[in-house]
């Protein structure tokens, strides 16, 4: 077991298998961006492995696209390890041998960690231009962008087996931003071949990272206009129940700033968390006008009715349910506004941990795992809102 699966398993104890909920006909797993803080994610996926809940469809933008590819382009043995392999390659920078305990030492680290991410860029993802973008002249190939992310491009293409992730069973697709209409849009592997490409444009984010190229389009990072993918699923125009296991990086919520870091920290988790309850809000209304719309096609006379109106009744009979379990990263007292950018191995372990546990906790909520009535449409369960009563 490498350092990775240790950090989020260190008794070696697997937990138990879930049954799947009934009437669940789609396991889905959302993935938001954040960066370093991307290895929460895959202990939550670690998680769910273990449990037997493996996701048909996965779904990321920016880190979580990465992650998502990494899940998605392996079979189901072979998905944890290539995680636990690229988290330890981009994570493989020793700051400081030991660190005592304590918030101020911590912060300390973590402070020296994104320092050297910011001036040496990071092992198997990306390194800075050897000239500064303001020296360049407009049009030079690297006056848009701080760093190269030639590494990760390397990297991904070694890990991540892109015949299968478009031709395997796992729905994929991930989330970019056209540069020059400002359109977000998802790339799908149920609609086009992804290729290496997709994943990097998914996680351009400007100014660090070059924009990429995808046919005569350029695209940046999507959570500069959406850091979640899970309007796209459920905009799905299907009759599919969907267990979701919505994983955020970011907090809607959060404490009043006391300090101008604290300012910049609360800026970023407003600007990148999701907006969940505003599309389990649409999509609930939504619903509900669809149930309305069948039951009074329901008093209609059938030979009133156009044959597009019946096959519209027809279809309407049967709408989709969703349950949400949404699972937060809860930042720590010690770490700062550059959280997503500090990749030091001791928090990747201490993050991957953290997304391991509470997956485990979110499992333990049999109640959560079913279907919601069918009039409702969606529900929302947050283990770490439940905690707070």
């Amino acid at each position: 077991m490498n350092p990775a699966q240790m950090a989020a398993h260190p008794a070696g104890h697997r937990y138990a298998p879930v049954s799947r909920p009934e009437n669940c006909g789609r396991i889905a797993l959302v993935l938001q961006g954040g960066g370093a803080l991307g290895a929460y994610q895959a202990g939550v996926y670690q998680a769910l492995h273990e449990a037997g809940l493996e996701p048909e469809w996965v779904s990321g933008v920016s880190i979580g696209a990465i992650n998502a590819a990494l899940i998605a382009g392996n079979p189901p043995e072979r998905r944890l390890a290539a995680l636990c392999e690229f988290w330890d390659r981009i994570t493989d920078r020793a700051i400081w041998p030991y660190t005592p305990d304590g918030d101020i030492y911590r912060q300390a680290r973590n402070s020296v960690s994104a320092l050297a991410t910011t001036f040496l860029g990071q092992p198997g993802m990306f390194t800075p231009h050897k000239l500064n973008p303001w020296f360049l002249p407009p049009g030079a190939k690297d006056a848009t962008s701080f760093y190269d992310t030639d590494a990760l491009k390397a990297t991904l293409n070694e890990l991540v087996d892109f015949e299968r992730l478009n031709h395997g069973d796992t729905h994929f697709s991930v989330g970019a931003v056209n540069v020059t209409s400002g359109n977000f849009l998802f790339f799908d592997n149920r609609k086009e071949d992804i290729g290496v490409e997709h994943i990097l444009a998914s996680g351009a984010l400007p100014p660090a990272f070059p924009m990429v190229q995808i046919g005569t389009d350029y695209f940046w990072d999507g959570g500069i206009v959406s850091n979640t993918p899970l309007a796209h699923l459920l905009a799905q125009d299907d009759d599919i129940n969907s267990l979701v296991f919505q994983v955020d990086l970011f907090s809607a919520r959060g404490a009043l700033p006391r300090t101008m870091s604290d300012v910049m920290g609360r800026h970023k988790e407003i600007i990148y968390s999701s907006r969940t309850r505003t599309v389990t809000d649409m999509f609930a209304r939504l619903q509900r006008w669809k149930t309305r719309t069948y039951e009074a096609l329901l008093k209609v006379p059938e030979e009133a009715l156009t044959d597009e109106e019946r096959a519209m009744r027809d279809k309407l009979s049967s709408l989709p349910q969703a349950t949400i379990l949404q699972l937060i990263y809860q930042q720590k007292p010690y770490e700062g506004n550059a959280r997503d950018y500090e990749f030091s191995p001791d928090s990747m372990h201490e993050h991957w941990k953290n997304g391991y546990e509470d997956t485990i906790a979110t499992l333990k909520r049999k109640d959560w795992l079913a279907m919601p009535p069918k009039k409702i449409g969606v529900v929302t369960h947050d283990v770490h809102r439940d905690y707070e009563g």
